[in-house]
């Protein structure tokens, strides 16, 4: 269940389906992951929130100098702060939006006699919604990467965020220019506040040693779960949408005659999922920390590039030599 409410799943598996069904959805859905992930890593960096793997290790609570032995997994050794946690926050915000979208659908299509099915479909989905919080929650303080309120901190987080960008209609028809402008003041505030604090020697990584020291298998640390690692991979992602949504062959393929036809649709989400469950074999390389970010960012603005410029553009042009 930490897999559902891994942040990098948003990109390559629920905006692909989202966007190709609903662009409204996917792009709001970018908009408050990115957002999300943002106002996640400042919490991080705030409250110093420990980890349960090594904080059990750090700590010198228990009789005659003995520690509390917990299990780790190939999961368990994440690199930054505990609180809140991100991947309850990316689960929840997101599938408050999918949750909140597909209500909206179902209120249009029901007719005034159809209240009784609308209170059973908004139970469903609701239910739906929290049984895959609890379920991420437990999954996370079950690996000792989480204590239980940093999960809850991150589920109520989530909700905040993706609510108040239910509010927010200007990020449909936002340009490039705005785009670009989101995206180099969400990395200057960031790369600011770590530098101001460094300035007054307080060291906003300084869980990643922790997590080194304490990590049962040096393998498992994993560079791309340290805090600037997501911030880079989230401003690439919103960069490359910024850039799709502007570009010829979105104009051309997505708001053209063919987007309002279903086989266009379900072609451009089975090419577009199974294009991205490629880019996994893509491995970059760790050996050079800023090597690694700047390939990142470009890995990153690619998936949406792929999934809303590339692939309906690819398919548009198939799809014309048989109408004509």
């Amino acid at each position: 269940m930490s897999n559902v409410g891994d942040p990098r799943n948003i990109f390559s598996i629920y905006f692909p389906l989202w966007f190709q069904l609903n662009q409204t959805v996917g792009t709001k859905m970018i908009w408050v992951a990115v957002i999300g992930d943002w106002f996640n890593l400042i919490f991080k960096w705030i409250l110093f929130g420990h980890r349960p793997y090594w904080w059990v290790q750090e700590n010198q609570i228990y009789p005659n100098h003995s520690s509390l032995c917990l299990e780790q997994f190939p999961t368990t050794c994440e690199t930054g702060p505990g609180s809140p946690s991100g991947h309850a926050m990316g689960s929840s915000c997101v599938w408050y939006i999918m949750v909140t979208a597909t209500l909206s659908h179902t209120v249009s299509q029901m007719d005034r006699l159809s209240t009784t099915m609308h209170r059973l479909t908004w139970s469903f989905l609701w239910s739906l919604f929290w049984l895959i919080q609890i379920s991420v929650c437990i999954s996370r303080v079950f690996i000792a990467t989480h204590f239980p309120h940093q999960v809850i901190l991150g589920v109520i987080g989530g909700m905040l965020v993706a609510e108040v960008f239910e509010h927010a209609s200007g990020i449909q028809t936002a340009s490039l220019s705005t785009y670009l402008k989101t995206s180099l003041f969400l990395f200057l505030f960031a790369l600011g506040f770590y530098l101001l604090l460094r300035l007054l020697d307080i060291d906003l990584l300084w869980s990643v040693p922790v997590a080194k020291k304490w990590c049962a298998d040096p393998d498992w640390i994993h560079i791309d779960t340290t805090p600037f690692a997501g911030l880079v991979r989230n401003l690439g992602v919103l960069f490359g949408l910024g850039f799709a949504i502007n570009s010829e062959m979105f104009l051309r393929s997505c708001r053209g005659e063919n987007s309002y036809k279903l086989s266009f649709r379900l072609l451009c989400v089975v090419a577009s999922l199974t294009t991205l469950q490629l880019y996994h074999f893509i491995k970059l390389p760790t050996h050079t920390e800023h090597l690694f970010y700047v390939l990142s960012f470009c890995k990153s603005a690619s998936i949406p590039l792929t999934v809303v410029a590339l692939v309906p553009y690819c398919i548009h042009m198939l799809m014309k030599p048989r109408e004509k």
